[in-house]
């Protein structure tokens, strides 16, 4: 029978017994087919009773000490005829059996654990050899010689043996059932409660019962044990405390001693006035924190020390993956906005700066790829939120000529649009989020408030970019730092403009796409196809492999939705926009400038991104899709600004009009009094010479060609009159010095 091999157990069943012994539980030592027996030993006792093997009889205990009774002792040895279990197996009154250890055995043991378990299997190696425990118990009928042998082998008691014994019986002939079981020592878990008349308080005594120990009977504590119904008032008086977050332990206490434990009052003057409870009514400090922090599980106090919203973001165990239910690449996109940790300059005049940007990052869930971002200046809104979609799916080169910089292109395919969008709320709910995305994306989805651990990939990779740039980038600080002191927070250490630092976001997230470590995401079969354990080898398998999702839109429609609308003006000279002059070879040959100049400018409506001022876009007038306007030579501005530096130049203007008014007021004002101080010398001169003129005057006439003569005269000399007066005096100052020469060579000879 392959149910009476060694070690195996089997139960009797039914109501028929095998010789004195009664249906139950048996455990196979060994069998002998030689003698056609079985020896065996029974796992079921009878309830309270308990063998001894010599030793010392228990002492009485004290009947208000209850403690826990150990398990009885196992371990006779039975001899079964084996054909009497066959004819029970054929009736099926032998049923093989399967006992399941406790987890605790598949634990590893190291320290005392491992020190007591060796001895152990030291002193029970007779009876671990199976050859000869079967040899030993055939020769003397027993376990004796064994325990004997034991007895010699390690020097211990009798009954160390038998109750090792025992456990080989209980759990199985193998090392493991030998392991040390302190964790049933005390019984952990079990309360003590102290109660008139029963257990007393434990712990170590106070001073004053250990002086009267000393000279006569023990003194009574004033302070009494824990009783369960104290340990009742105090956890009922601490769910009262309703708070989002449970104060600190002495108020809690407090609270608890002030609301379970005043149990008395009197009146007066028509008001009950609680009476405090004398020294030993109520549990003290160390007792209530002990009830709180053994009676209450783990986690409800980790709740109670917290709010729900840092405990669902920060503390609660993670049930899932964030790529969980997403399809593929390209399904499922995340966007998030930040304010970026570094100070930027203005490229009209790097000595203006301009503060700390906005930094838009737009992830492919599944893949962890960022397929896309956008720094503006502005706040966060989906007016810029969508910029940051069309820089992921606008063609390179048009990202190219718009940011100044070449595309290093690391995501193959190039993204298009996805089937979701998981965004935050505030955009969501925005009028112009449902207008623009429900005709380009099929499906938006959003965050609940304060959660950002539900878009935590988002969050993570701008802590990345902010780690990246602190290390060398100019003018970036660590915000994160929770000493202020170490945030380094220097705007004047700042270099880059906005076109510089949205081209060093690209190469950081380029290198990230390329770079970043994802070989947790591979199985078998894609290590077996040569995957790129990085975001973008997980992006161009997923896409290679027929999971991934695409949704191409012409530009037309891209630009209409995603791009800033507004307003512009065909006028007789271009198409104006923002201050600025746009023109192309189709207005050129439309003659708009002309219809403009001939009967009026009119409005247009203009698309157009703010990272650049270089081209704008409009509907065309006679064909299909957006007509394209590029920045005129002739524009005060030039093609690498951004409208918001642009704006930034023009509000700087206008807080410097009042100084150039005032400036420009005073020139005038000089100017005006120069010339009033003129025309007031000429009248001064003219009224002198008029009183000391003779009464005869010349003509109009005579005066005039009196006056065209005495010019004629000057410039027939061929000289101005000032000239001719200076060519005078020069030579006048040449014949003093040649004479003073000559007198000073007279004097030396």
């Amino acid at each position: 029978m392959e149910v009476l091999t060694p070690n195996s157990v089997f139960k009797l069943i039914g109501d028929e017994s095998v010789g004195d012994y009664p249906s139950g539980l048996y455990r196979v030592v060994f069998n002998e087919p030689v003698n056609k027996e079985v020896v065996v030993v029974c796992l079921d006792v009878i309830e309270g009773a308990r063998r001894s093997y010599g030793g010392r009889p228990p002492l009485e205990m004290p009947k208000r000490i209850r403690k826990k009774k150990p398990l009885a002792l196992v371990g006779d040895l039975i001899w079964l005829e084996l054909a009497i279990l066959e004819s029970m197996s054929e009736r099926s009154g032998v049923l093989p059996v399967t006992i399941e250890s406790d987890s605790i055995y598949l634990k590893e043991l190291s320290g005392k654990d491992q020190e007591c378990r060796d001895q152990r299997i030291k002193t029970m190696s007779p009876f671990l050899d199976f050859d000869h425990m079967q040899e030993s118990i055939l020769v003397h009928q027993g376990i004796g010689g064994l325990v004997k042998e034991a007895m010699a082998g390690s020097n211990v008691s009798r009954p160390h043996v038998y109750a090792l014994w025992s456990k080989l019986c209980r759990y199985g002939f193998t090392t493991t059932s030998l392991r040390p079981r302190w964790d049933r020592c005390g019984a952990p878990g079990v309360q003590r409660p102290c109660a008139p008349g029963g257990r007393l308080k434990s712990g170590r005594k106070t001073i004053d019962q250990r002086i009267s120990a000393m000279f006569g009977p023990m003194v009574d504590s004033p302070q009494k044990g824990m009783s369960l119904e104290w340990r009742a008032a105090i956890l009922a008086a601490d769910r009262s405390l309703k708070a989002p977050v449970k104060p600190r332990m002495k108020k809690r206490y407090k609270h608890i001693i002030g609301t379970a434990f005043v149990t008395r009052y009197k009146e007066k003057d028509g008001k009950l006035i609680a009476i405090l409870p004398e020294m030993g009514d109520y549990p003290n400090l160390a007792q209530v924190r002990r009830v709180l922090n053994k009676d209450v599980p783990f986690l409800e106090r980790l709740r109670q020390s917290t709010t729900e919203g840092h405990y669902s973001r920060n503390l609660r165990g993670l049930t899932s993956r964030n790529w969980e239910g997403v399809a593929g690449p390209g399904h499922t996109w995340a966007i998030d906005s930040t304010v970026g940790d570094i100070y930027l300059r203005s490229s009209i005049d790097r000595s203006w700066i301009i503060g700390r940007p906005i930094v838009y990052i737009v992830v492919d869930v599944w893949s962890t790829a960022i397929v896309g971002f956008h720094v503006c200046l502005e706040g966060p809104s989906w007016d810029m939120a969508r910029l940051a979609i069309f820089n992921c799916v606008a063609d390179p080169s048009l990202l190219t000529s718009l940011w100044g910089f070449d595309q290093l292109i690391a995501l193959n395919p190039w993204p298009t649009l996805p089937h979701c969008l998981l965004c935050d709320r505030g955009e969501y709910l925005s009028k112009k989020a449902s207008f623009t995305m429900f005709r380009l994306i099929g499906d938006m989805a959003y965050t609940p408030p304060y959660r950002p651990d539900l878009k935590s990939i988002v969050e993570v990779l701008h802590r990345i970019a902010k780690d990246e740039l602190f290390l060398f980038a100019p003018g970036a600080m660590d915000y994160r730092r929770k000493e202020f002191d170490l945030r380094q927070s220097d705007p004047s250490a700042s270099a880059l403009t906005v076109k510089e630092f949205s081209q060093v976001l690209h190469i950081i997230f380029s290198e990230y796409n390329l770079c970043a470590d994802r070989s947790h995401r591979l199985d078998a079969h894609m290590r077996a196809q040569g995957v790129v354990p990085s975001p973008a080898g997980l992006w161009r398998w997923g896409h290679q492999t027929g999971i991934g999702f695409g949704h191409t839109q012409v530009f037309s429609e891209l630009g209409t939705r995603l791009l800033h609308k507004s307003k512009g003006r065909v006028s007789r000279s271009s198409v104006q926009f923002s201050g600025l002059d746009f023109m192309s070879d189709f207005v050129k040959s439309a003659q708009w400038t002309s219809i403009a100049r001939a009967q009026g400018g009119w409005d247009i409506p203009v698309f157009y991104h703010p990272s650049s001022v270089s081209r704008i876009w409009t509907p065309h007038s006679t064909g299909s899709g957006l007509l394209e306007l590029a920045l005129s030579d002739q524009a005060n501005a030039s093609s690498e600004l951004t409208f918001d530096e642009r704006s930034d130049a023009f509000a700087y203007s206008l807080l410097r009009k009042p100084a150039v008014e005032h400036k420009q007021l005073l020139q005038s004002l000089k100017a005006t009094m120069e010339l009033s101080r003129i025309f007031e010398s000429a009248k001064l001169q003219t009224k002198r010479a008029e009183a000391t003129s003779g009464p005869h005057r010349p003509s109009f006439r005579e005066a005039r060609a009196m006056e065209a003569g005495h010019a004629q005269d000057m410039a027939s000399s061929g000289c101005s009159p000032e000239a001719s007066a200076r060519d005078d005096a020069m030579e006048a100052h040449r014949e003093m010095m040649e004479n003073l020469y000559g007198a000073m060579n007279a004097t030396q000879a």
